[in-house]
Parts: C-alpha cells; structure tokens; sequence
C-alpha cells in the first residue's frame, strides 16, 4: 500500500510533474504511470464528463447527432485513453498498490456507467436525435451508434423507478467489484504455488521444457528446476514429464486454483464469489424483466433466443460425442498396452496423447518447435498481412514500454501512410495475467482533417528465451500467436471514426471471434507456412514430410477437444439459463450434469476448473463461451473463400478487409459475412474443419 493517501500524493505531483494520464497527447508514457496517479486522473475525467451530460441535457438544441452524440463520444474516448494503460499494466505488471488502484477505478466507472445508463433525461435526449427526421439521413454508423445507444440505456435499468433503480445500480457496483476479485485470486493462486523437481522427476521432459524451469528456477532465485503453474510449464509437464506422480500432483495444484481444495485449499476461494455473481446477474437480470443472464446475455448476440443456443450446441455434440468415445477408448487401449497404464487418469490423457500422435505421426510438438523461433514467426505473421492486406509492419525504438520483452510497431498502408499500431508482449513472467488477449490502447477517432490512429496491445504468455536459444514455439502458440493478431486487426483496419461501432466495438460477442480464427487456418497452409517456418539453426524450411505428418495430425483427438469446448459453452450457459435463487448456483451439480451428458473424461470429484474460469467470472463472456464456436462457423466458411480464390487473392483480401474488418460494429455481423460471401454462412465448413462428416 502506498504511505501516502492517494490525494495528497496527487497534489503534490500536480506541482511538478502532470498526471501522466491525463496527458493527451501519443502513447501511453507507462515509465511515468505509478497506482497513485490512478485516482485523481479518473475522479478528473468523471468530472469534466458529467459536467457535460450535464451542459448537453440542460440545451434543448442539443438534439442532434453532432450537437449531442459526438461530444459524448469525445469524452467516452477521454476516459478509455486514460484507463486503457491502468488495466494494460493491471494485466502484464501488476503489484498490490496498482492492483488496489485498479479496483477503485474500476468501482468508479461501473458507478459512472450505470449512472450515465440510468440518466432519463440524457436517454430523452438520445431518443429526440433518433426521432427526429434527420436521423433517416445518417449514415449507417451514426444510426448504429443512436440505436446501440437506446439499447445501452434499456439495459442499463433506465425504465426502473424508485428501489429497482438503486438495487440495479448497486448491484453493478457489486458484480464490478466481485469479477475483479475473482480474477485477482486466480493470478495469486497461479503465482503462489511453486516446487522444485528433482533430476528423477524431469525425465521425458524435453531440453526446451527444462530450460524453461531451469529459468523458472533463476527468477526465483533459486537453483536446479523449478515447477509452477503458468501456462508453458503445465503444459510441458503433463504432456512430456514420465513421472505420473508429478503430472498428477501438477494437474491437481493447476485444478483446484482458487477453491476450497488442492494444496492451496480455502486460501484463495472463489467458491462465495461464484455464487454471489450469479445470483447479482440473475437479479440484474429480472429486474429488466428477463427470465434469466442468459436471455440477457443474448439480446445483443446474434444467436438471439436460448433455444438457437443450445440446439446450436447439442447438435455439435451429437457429432462429437461419438467420435470423442472413439478416441479415447482408443486412447485408454494404448496406454494400457504400450504404457503400462492400468486405468488412463485425467492427468495421464496429455501424456497418452503425444505419445500415441508420436507413435501413429511419427513427430511431436518437439519435432517442430525448431522451425518456430519467435522471431521468424512474428515476421512471417506479418508478411501473411502484408500479402493479404498490403500492409507493412515496422518496429519502432522511440515508443516507453512497460518491460523489456514488450515493443511496439507502427502499421502502414499500401500508400505508405500509418494505419494503426501495436503492441506486443509475448513471454510468461510473474505478475502477468496468464492466457493471451488482445486489447484496444486508442480507437480510431476523426478530429477535424486529423485522425488518431487505432493502437492494439496483443499480449501472449509464451516460454521466453533460455540461455543462448531464442524462444521457440509449438505449433499451437503460433496459432494463438495469429489468432491474436486477428482480433488486432479488426481493431486496427477499422475505417469508422467512431469508437463506440469502429474496430471490434459493438461487435455482436458472438461474432467477435471471426476474425481471429480465420487468421488461424493461415498456420496450416504451406503457401503461408514457406514465409517464416525455417530451423533456427540451419534455416531449413519446414520439411514437407513434417508438414504433412502435422497435417495428418491436424484432426488427431479432434472429437476430444470439441467435446470439451462444448463442457465449457454448455456448462456457462446452463449456469446463467438455469439459475433459481432458491436453489442457489448449484455449479458443481449443473457441471456433473452437462459432463454426464456432453464429456467423455470425467474429472475427479476435487476438480475445480469454475474456480479458475476467468473468461466467465471475469471476463467478457458470461452465457457467451458458446461464442467461440459459433464464430468458428462464421470463420472457417469466411476461409473457405480464400482456398477457392486462391491463399493470398488480393482481390478476395481486400473484399474481406473492406466488408468485415473495415466496418467493424457499424452494422450487423451477419449483414458484413453476407456482403462478403454472397450468402448466409454454412455449419459445413467448420464440420469439415474438425474432420467431421456433414
């Protein structure tokens, strides 16, 4: 905690130095931002914006889309350029005193947010810019924005009166303040545990996973080999380690972050936090007048109605599942045979695995990570964009960061001229939120002639380098590596002016995917492959022999991984659809149930992954995770037309840039597929992506 209280430190800074936040003018300068300059950056921007709600609900001439709409959306970008490095370094750097910052803030804008939604008068004022005659001549990104704007206000409780009003209002401020916890106890609970491993325990781990927890060990200062639990080492370790007990002590310890079992039981608990956030959103919920988060979840996605949802989900299901058996009986045999594994645990299924894609494709993620330095595939990623979209990609040295792995490039157009720009920070380390994610730093805004330009962070936790070898990825990071970028190309190819419907904004969530997935399928194809894939060492290219025993691999346990996707997207939706305030959230019950029903693996009874499921607890996509799939569809039928075309068409790029990336949330995600496809998408292609019959 910081000695001295936040306001008088802020006041003494202002005499000197200016709140860093607050500095309007390029890049965040993150070496300058410190947790104290949090707080009175935010309580400024408040300020100034509800002086203006204010000037703009008082004028009656105010009821236009310039006059009303443009001067809310100055002061909603205001806020984002000021908060936007607050949660970036929340994410990759965090610390108690900026952790206790970042709270607050967050506390005060969910507080401002449900204030601004629950605004009558402002909502009044809208609604007169929608009514008026002149709103039929707008182009379509301002109709969008009004229209997004009256549903925002809808769902933000502007009908409610009286008690209902201040229950919604208080129960927001709840969920902001229990959704950030939740995800502050995963990180501390992934960062808490850690073990050494004796010589014994590292057989069959690879020289690459061994660097990795030799250095793991560095970082803590102390000697040999190191096991935590980020990401790489997990993964690393229940896929290659021949020591059972240590892949089950690892798979217990990573399942039972943050809950009331494993070794860190109780310590870390999500279990109340689960609770109280379901029932706050289906409270929430009912008060708009839904059945449930789940139906509120989807008034802005394209599924629509719970029915599509999950006739969408057990049709999927009913594909997979079968195949799904199938591999893993055929899994189970394999270990017993050749193995010696009696009974195939959970912890063993990694394990199993690799050994059986080793044994039936002669190759392991091993074989392939020395055609995969970092370097070269972030080079090759973008030279894929420069032939796709005629973009080129240049690293710049003058730009503050917030770590030495991190950099940041500028992103040009075909005339030369700087379209956007990026971040990058790809390597696990302490204090860094796992997974990976891509997140917007500035949207792109119209000035007057001048236009700031839209800037992307994409953020990865790959194993860094070790010693003299460079970090080298698997081929599953290079994916994740690509799809990333995708997300930071619909931000940075928007062409709307307009933040609230430009880049990724006001995207349907179920749509947001497509994007980043379709960048995916360019990591399969040789004609992209021969751009970047060379050995570190040798600079031999990827050898074709390799690459088709990769891609006779592709579709290996295919049904098992969708099956599992599928736990995932039915388990969320059931949580939030099925919620009785009598009953209480019923979590591990409604899981048992959609495992019986959906999975093939059944986990041990301690098994705890909802403790640990950011992505719906923390994150953006409560009654959503089915989101993922549902934009596979989108996205691997949008691919499609690249392989009829031909992998870098120009023309077929520039169609997809300028009917998809370009419009971004200006208008419906299913009008942008059809403007780009001709037609509505087919469930076919994605069937055929996972080598499933039609």
């Amino acid at each position: 905690m910081l000695e001295i209280p936040a306001k008088t430190h802020h006041v003494d800074r202002m005499t000197t130095h200016p709140n860093p936040l607050l500095d309007s003018a390029g890049l965040p300068p993150f070496s300058r931002i410190t947790a104290s300059d949090v707080a009175p950056a935010i309580d400024a921007l408040l300020n100034d914006y509800r002086a203006e709600v204010e000037r703009l609900v008082a004028d009656p001439a105010a009821r236009s889309f310039d006059a009303l709409m443009a001067p809310l959306e100055d002061q909603e970008e205001r806020l984002n350029r000021a908060f936007s490095p607050v949660s970036h370094l929340h994410g990759v750097k965090d610390s108690p005193e900026l952790r206790d910052a970042y709270e607050d803030a967050i506390e005060k804008l969910t507080e401002h947010g449900t204030q601004l939604g629950q605004n009558r008068a402002l909502y009044e004022a809208v609604l007169a810019v929608h009514d008026a005659p002149q709103f039929a001549t707008l182009d379509r990104a301002r109709r969008t924005l009004v229209e997004d704007s009256l549903r925002g206000f809808r769902l933000s409780g502007v009908a409610l009166d009286g008690p209902a009003r201040e229950r919604f209002a208080q129960i927001q401020n709840e969920l902001s303040k229990l959704t950030t916890q939740f995800g502050s106890a995963v990180l501390d609970a992934t960062d808490a545990w850690s073990r050494p491993l004796s010589a014994a325990e590292l057989c069959g781990l690879p020289d690459s996973a061994r660097a990795m927890l030799a250095q793991a060990a560095v970082d803590a200062n102390q000697s040999g080999h190191l096991a935590t639990l980020k990401g790489p080492v997990v993964t690393a370790i229940l896929t290659f380690a021949d020591d059972r007990a240590l892949r089950a002590e690892i798979y217990r310890a990573y399942n039972t972050r943050a809950s009331d079992q494993g070794p860190q039981a109780g310590q870390f608990d999500n279990s109340g936090r689960i609770e109280q956030i379901l029932a706050l959103r289906h409270e929430a919920a009912q008060l708009l007048g839904y059945a449930s988060s789940a139906e509120l979840s989807l008034d802005d996605k394209m599924a629509a109605t719970p029915e599509r949802v999950l006739a969408f989900l057990h049709d999927l299901a009913a594909r997979a599942k079968p195949v799904a058996e199938r591999e893993l009986a055929e899994l189970a045999a394999f270990a017993h045979d050749e193995l010696h594994i009696a009974a195939l645990e959970p912890w063993d299924v990694a394990y199993a695995s690799e050994k059986l894609r080793q044994a039936r494709f002669a190759f392991s993620e091993e074989d392939v990570k020395p055609y995969f330095p970092a370097e070269a595939a972030i080079a090759g990623l973008f030279e894929v964009a420069s032939r796709l979209f005629g973009l080129t990609l240049n690293q710049r040295h003058d730009v503050d960061l917030w770590h030495p792995d991190a950099r940041y490039y500028d992103v040009l157009d075909a005339d030369g001229s700087v379209r956007a720009g990026f971040y990058v920070d790809m390597y696990a380390r302490n204090g860094k939120k796992g997974g990976a994610w891509m997140d917007v730093c500035r949207n792109r805004v119209r000035q007057g002639a001048a236009v700031q330009v839209p800037v992307a962070y994409l953020v990865c936790n790959f194993a860094p380098p070790s010693g003299d070898t460079p970090a080298l990825l698997t081929h599953d990071d290079v994916v994740t590596l690509f799809h990333e970028f995708g997300h930071g190309l619909h931000h940075m190819l928007t062409e709307i002016d307009l933040p609230a419907v430009g880049g990724i904004n006001g995207v349907e969530w179920d749509a947001v995917e497509l994007p980043s997935q379709f960048m995916e399928n360019f990591v399969w194809k040789r004609e992209a492959l021969d751009l970047f894939a060379r050995h570190y060492q040798t600079g031999e290219p990827l050898p074709q022999a390799l690459l088709d025993k990769m891609l006779a691999a592709r579709d290996f346990h295919a049904g098992l991984f969708l099956v599992r996707q599928l736990e995932f997207a039915l388990f969320d939706f059931r949580l939030h659809l099925d919620y009785d305030p009598a009953r209480g959230a019923r979590t591990l019950e409604i899981l048992d149930a959609v495992r019986h029903e959906i999975a093939v693996i059944q986990p041990p009874a301690w098994h705890r992954s909802p403790h640990a499921f950011t992505h719906i607890f923390s994150g953006g996509y409560a009654a959503g995770y089915y989101s993922y799939l549902w934009a596979e569809v989108l996205s691997a039928d949008a691919f499609a037309a690249f392989e009829d075309a031909g992998l870098f068409d120009p023309a077929t790029g520039a169609r997809y840039r300028a009917q998809v990336l370009a419009v971004g949330g200006s208008r419906p995600a299913l009008e942008s597929f059809i403007a780009f496809r001709g037609r509505e998408p087919d469930p076919a292609a994605l069937l055929r992506s996972y080598g499933l019959a039609a």
